[in-house]
């Protein structure tokens, strides 16, 4: 299984670092690159998104937000698989996320493991 080339979005360089970490350690992932805001993660999708296969997004961002990257992305067409990672995974939210086009939400306290287990999904070569 080859590792998943992931670019985060993710403002507390504390849990980008410790995600980063996590996700190397326990995942078949590589962090190509990391953004703290909408504006900074945008445009690097703009130049490089053919470069990475899954793009994880927390919500609330130093400025912007992660649901203006997800429409962003959206507008950009094809490209990695996008994942929201966030402490406001309410239903509601999930909702308003999966309809800007991330394929999945994830909740920081308690999916971990499932995001684990979804990066080994895409690695091994299906789309979940």
């Amino acid at each position: 299984m080859s590792s998943l080339r992931t670019f985060i979005v993710e403002d507390s360089p504390v849990i980008r670092e410790n995600l980063t970490a996590a996700l190397e350690e326990l995942g078949p992932v590589r962090v190509i690159g990391c953004a703290e805001d909408e504006a900074g993660a945008i445009g690097w999708l703009r130049r490089c998104k053919d470069d990475c296969e899954l793009v994880i997004v927390d919500l609330f961002l130093k400025q912007g937000s992660g649901l203006g990257v997800l429409a962003a992305a959206r507008r950009l067409g094809g490209g990695p698989s996008l994942v929201v990672l966030s402490n406001h995974a309410t239903p509601e939210m999930r909702r308003r996320c999966l309809a800007l086009g991330a394929d999945r939400v994830f909740d920081k306290s308690n999916d971990i493991d499932s995001l684990i287990d979804y990066c080994e999904l895409l690695a091994s070569g299906r789309r979940g």
